[in-house]
């Protein structure tokens, strides 16, 4: 299909929230007329705006923009909000510059923001810091959007002068500031809200986000390969349909593979949910909330659009960009872009002795994750004491959990974990939000070493150990993204979760579960490369009592 040409078909006026039957031409590239023919016609498949990820950390996916986007255009995804604060914490502004500079290479519409909170929190060791200076320099670019999550929802209550200095930078340059303030209501969320953040992706309950609306903020809708909060917060498409977004927040890339936001779609409607708010939410609002350069199917437009086959099964038959058919019958037409990769890796491999631990105490603070969702629970648990020192325990499923600095050689932080199920051996990763520390969770000293060691010999990865063998996949680019075929790392991710499955863990997800146990911004418990960490009382905690 040439960016020239014209097109018949069902065509679904979000604007209007009317369907007709239309004809509709592009000229280079951009919409230049539609002409109303008839009513709905059930034999010619349905025109609209393209889907929009509202929030989503694209480094999450394993893979570049470039390869983020070729599995994306064939689920009718043509742009995404891309917050790039992994690889900000990782390497810094070049981190950044690196995702906008592969993303041009694309017709995807791959629109960045300003990493806000890089580092994260002062209780990690990140790569790299982004001051309001540095934020300030980002804004002013064309390329960048917005201000990414504000997760130093503390900072902003307390008026701290640089998080202040980065709202008022996005406010003089005119662009949006996203939220991140899990659990926040009432006088709290309304002063955050206040001072000039405008969404917010992590309500995990419907009382949370109404309360946020009921102060001006708009709410993101998540539904990630970790964080679920779709059926908890749909109802919001019946009672606030212009406030309204869908996003993943971070996906794996065999999910990806599977859908995008067009699954969030079907299963709203399946839900019973009217289909324009639906579609409002999955096309338009993004696009309007952050002033993105995406063609929305009216008259002058860039021509970015999807044609579906009805308003049932909702299969993407085309995805057009810019005028030009990027994918095809879930055929993604996108050339795969070799990158040479960058990283930030110093450190050195672990010995045995250092992954034990003296027991101080006979009580175990203890992680309680949760499948499908980011944040934890508070455990006091027993501590199985052997030799004076704390032992895992596959019967109880309290499992050790080790965060160690890739940044340069330091001793690693330890602590204990249940519900990951592990019967035997270990899994680790380099994605660890956000400081992305080497993250890992064993069933024996013997197998996290392994893994652990693997990950410092490959410079970030993923890693599986069984006691026999330990398997991999190489993250070349900042310990986070493959720089090979996106569909090809997605078949070699799929096959380490598998593995990790088969080692007994029930979790739904278990490499992004555990790429979230280091996320100190997320309460009740997570672990960081310095040690255990409070989230609630925003400080460290003993491991024994």
């Amino acid at each position: 299909m040439a960016n020239s040409f014209s097109i018949k078909g069902n065509y679904i006026d979000l604007f209007q929230a009317n369907i007709f039957s239309a004809e509709i031409k592009v000229v280079d590239g951009k919409i230049s007329s539609i002409t109303p023919l008839d009513s709905v016609n059930e034999n010619q498949p349905y025109l609209l705006p393209g889907f929009v990820d509202a929030h989503v950390h694209i480094e999450s996916s394993m893979l570049l923009p470039s390869e983020f986007a070729r599995l994306a255009v064939p689920h009718g995804t043509i742009g995404t909000v891309s917050d790039p604060h992994e690889i900000g914490n990782v390497l810094g502004v070049e981190g950044v510059i690196y995702m906008l500079e592969n993303a041009q290479q694309t017709p995807f519409y791959c629109c960045f923001g300003a990493p806000s909170c890089v580092p994260a929190t002062v209780f990690e060791t990140a790569g790299a810091d982004i001051n309001e200076h540095a934020v300030e320099l980002l804004l002013k670019r064309t390329d960048i959007y917005y201000l990414t999550e504000m997760m130093n929802f503390p900072g902003v209550l307390n008026a701290d002068k640089q998080v202040l200095a980065k709202i008022a930078a996005a406010k003089k340059y005119n662009k949006p500031v996203d939220g991140h303030a899990p659990g926040l209501k009432g006088a709290l969320a309304q002063k955050y809200i206040q001072a000039g953040i405008s969404t917010d992706h992590e309500c995990f309950t419907l009382d949370e986000a109404l309360d946020k609306l009921s102060y001006g903020m708009k709410i993101l809708i998540r539904e990630g390969s970790a964080a679920k909060n779709f059926n908890a917060l749909v109802d919001l498409l019946d009672t606030h349909p212009n406030e309204v977004m869908f996003c993943s927040d971070d996906k794996h890339p065999d999910s990806l593979v599977e859908g995008h936001i067009n699954l969030l779609v079907k299963r709203a409607l399946a839900a019973g949910k009217p289909l324009f708010p639906v579609l409002k939410a999955a096309c338009i609002n993004p696009v309007l909330h952050y002033n993105l350069p995406i063609g929305l199917l009216r008259v002058g437009d860039s021509a970015d659009f999807i044609v579906v086959d009805n308003l049932t099964a909702f299969n993407v038959m085309q995805t057009i960009i810019h005028g030009e058919c990027v994918a095809e019958n879930n055929k993604s037409y996108l050339p795969s872009i070799k990158t040479a990769p960058v990283n930030h890796f110093n450190t050195t491999p672990l010995k045995l002795d250092q992954l034990s631990v003296k027991a101080s105490g006979t009580n175990l603070t203890v992680i309680e994750a949760l499948n499908g969702q980011l944040i934890t629970n508070r455990l006091s648990i027993p501590a199985v004491i052997k030799d004076n020192c704390i032992q895992t325990s596959t019967t109880t499923d309290v499992l050790k959990l080790v965060c160690y600095n890739r940044y340069h050689p330091a001793e690693p932080a330890i602590a204990f974990i249940k519900n990951f199920g592990l019967k035997r051996g270990a899994i680790a990763g380099t994605v660890a939000h956000d400081s992305h520390n080497i993250i890992a969770v064993g069933t024996s000293d013997e197998a996290l070493l392994q893994v652990i060691n693997e990950l410092v010999q490959l410079k970030g990865g993923i890693a599986v150990a069984d006691e026999q063998k330990v398997y991999s996949l190489a993250l070349p680019v900042a310990g986070l993204m493959s720089n090979e075929d996106g569909y090809e790392v997605a078949k070699a991710y799929a096959a380490l979760d598998t593995k990790a499955k088969e080692l007994g863990s029930t979790l739904d997800a278990p490499f992004m579960t555990l790429s979230f146990m280091a996320l100190l911004v997320i309460p009740e418990l997570k672990l960081s490369d310095k040690g255990l960490f409070d989230g609630s009382s925003f400080q460290f905690t003993a491991l024994c009592s």
